[in-house]
């Protein structure tokens, strides 16, 4: 969600700033403003809308100094406007923030007891006024800042300056991720690599409750006791050309033609004749998955998805009992854990607020094992997980996951394959027949690419259309479920995926001429009970849209809209029909004319509950 950048250096900042914003812009926004101290003075610049908004008003203005903070706001408390809008200045300290300040109304009420006054209606400005409250009985800002964030509850990612001061920066970090950018003479923050990588590719990750002091000459990071620490430096292999559309029209375009590769990168030094190194799993040993009971998988969004496949791979090459939950809603019950559980959390970005949440609360129940499947090194679910099998998607800018969705769902079967292996429950002919298969993925993504015109054709057929109904049976359920919220996200019409099995109990209501009814129908052994449910909505007059393979047969008729695809393994279903589903809905947002890689609405990361 919000992204933060800041900057300390020798030279003019605003640049900076604006560059690392347009990086960001991809993570959701709906306001942006700059802050810079020159010459004793705050020059702060406020904006509603797209970040080109805020570059045209800082040209004309101007916004000049050697020091400075910016941010992209998602807004929480109070509507997107110049007045919610940050920076939030109170006298001489201005302050960026993500995350949410849960106390903020009982804070705002004793401050405003201060004689105190606010001009909008965020936490964040009551977060600037405690700072200031605090350096009235303090020897320094650094100590004003920590009790102040003793006081909060909530989540925060922080860039505090002070005009008194203009040679020092400040950060904090509880819950919503920072990042300290290293250069020669000059540092920087931001909450996200991809915003610094035209300055430098050397960073530090902040953890839980830690605080930075920034100059120009040097970094120091401390705990909210003000103990000195010592952080690791890691060293970014993220280029340029990851955040650029190159030839494409959109990032998602980009990223659904990418995942060839993507995929090739997921299983490159992994596979070793019928074995998959030990190494593809951070951490882990020949031992690891020996003796586990049950597995639980916990997720957000299309991750969750992804899980809700990986269930059908894990309990069929595993033998393992597993259950598969959206982390908004785990994090809230009590689980009944097992002995020897692993506790598995799925996160493109690493920093998803509420699967962070989940995993922690995990450790504090009786998983004997956590483990992460991300895209993210260096992210808070890497560094606080066991164990972790990295997807290596590359950077994703397009706020409908693509990429990090397959390598996600090819993870998820090596991981199978791994713990099937270890605990003796895959014969050796399965394994070997599985990874002979999952060395043709990346050439069969590329086939699967080649009915992108075809698609674009089809989509034309959905213009006006205002809902549309996913089936699918079996593995291919959770494909569906996924194909609908592609749709849904980006061209904003309304899609539900639905077991195909389900018609009956109901949305079978929903079903008219007026319906488009996107059927996943790979030839496997449910295709038979499939068959009978696409009758059934043929009975209802909708008008269906049919993506097959192999020998699949349904009957072609006026009302039936055939896409005949590449024969693939049956294990590489789930994967492959993801690529035509994500075209499909590519296409139907561009005819409608929404905004493809940052739909109204939504963020790439979210990292608030």
């Amino acid at each position: 969600m919000c992204g933060i950048v800041g900057a300390i250096a020798q030279r003019n900042v605003s640049q900076i700033l604006l560059e690392g914003l347009s990086r960001l812009e991809y993570r959701g926004y709906d306001s942006a403003g700059i802050c810079t101290i020159s010459d004793g003075e705050q020059h702060c610049i406020k904006t509603t809308g797209k970040v080109k908004n805020l570059k045209e008003a800082v040209k004309e203005k101007g916004c000049p100094g050697f020091i400075g903070i910016a941010h992209t706001r998602w807004a929480t408390h109070g509507i997107p406007s110049e007045t919610n809008a940050h920076p939030h200045i109170c006298e001489n300290l201005a302050l960026v923030h993500n995350g949410i300040i849960e106390n903020f109304a009982s804070l705002k009420e004793d401050l405003l007891k201060q004689g105190y006054q606010f001009k909008s209606q965020t936490d964040t400005e009551v977060l600037v006024c405690l700072i200031h409250s605090h350096l009235k009985n303090s020897s320094s800002v650094f100590e004003a800042f920590k009790k102040a964030l003793k006081e909060v509850k909530g989540s925060f990612g922080l860039a505090l300056i002070d005009k008194n001061d203009p040679d020092t920066l400040y950060a904090a970090r509880s819950g919503s991720p920072l990042i300290i950018g290293l250069g020669i003479g000059e540092n920087f923050i931001a909450s996200d690599t991809l915003a610094l990588l035209p300055v430098t590719r050397r960073f530090i990750y902040l953890e839980e409750n830690e605080l930075a002091v920034l100059t120009t000459e040097e970094v120091n990071v401390y705990d909210l006791e003000g103990n000195k620490l010592e952080k690791q430096i890691v060293e970014s292999d993220l280029d340029a050309e990851s955040i650029s559309k190159g030839k494409f029209r959109h990032f998602m375009q980009k990223e659904i033609y990418e995942q060839p590769q993507s995929l090739r990168n997921t299983l490159l030094g992994r596979l070793n004749g019928d074995d998959i190194s030990l190494e593809t799993v951070v951490g882990a040993d020949e031992n690891t998955f020996r003796n586990i009971s049950s597995i639980q998988i916990v997720a957000c969004g299309t991750s969750y998805h992804a899980g809700l496949v990986g269930r059908y791979w894990l309990e069929e090459l595993t033998g393992i009992a597993t259950n598969v939950e959206i982390a908004s809603e785990y994090r809230y019950r009590k689980a009944v854990v097992r002995d020897n559980s692993l506790f598995i959390t799925i996160s493109q970005s690493g920093e998803t607020a509420d699967t962070l949440a989940s995993l922690r609360l995990a450790k504090e129940q009786n998983y004997s094992k956590t483990l992460s499947i991300c895209n993210v090194n260096g992210s808070s679910l890497v560094r606080e997980s066991d164990f972790t099998l990295f997807t290596k998607a590359g950077a994703e800018i397009g706020v409908a996951s693509t990429k990090a969705f397959t390598t996600q769902l090819l993870s998820l079967l090596i991981l199978a394959l791994i713990i099937g292996k270890q605990n003796g429950s895959i014969s050796a002919e399965k394994n070997h027949e599985i990874i002979e298969a999952i060395r043709k993925l990346p050439s069969l993504a590329e086939e699967f690419l080649s009915c992108d015109k075809l698609i674009a054709t089809l989509s034309e057929q959905f213009s006006g259309k205002r809902h549309c109904l996913f089936l699918g049976r079996g593995v291919m359920f959770p494909i569906a479920l996924e194909g609908a919220l592609k749709l849904k996200e980006i061209s904003y019409i309304h899609a539900e995926g639905y077991a195909a099995g389900e018609l009956k109990h109901g949305p079978i209501a929903l079903i008219d001429k007026e319906m488009p009814v996107v059927v996943v129908a790979p030839d496997n052994s449910l295709m038979d009970k499939l068959i009978s449910n696409v009758e059934e909505v043929r009975a209802r007059g909708a008008q269906l849209y049919i993506f097959k393979s192999g020998n699949t047969v349904i009957k072609s008729d006026g009302q039936t809209n055939m896409l005949s695809l590449p024969d693939c393994p049956e294990i590489l279903q789930p994967i492959l029909f993801t690529i035509p589903l994500q075209l499909l809905s590519y296409h139907c947002a561009v005819i409608n004319g929404t905004d493809v890689d940052q739909p109204r609405n939504l963020a790439k990361s979210v990292t608030v509950e």
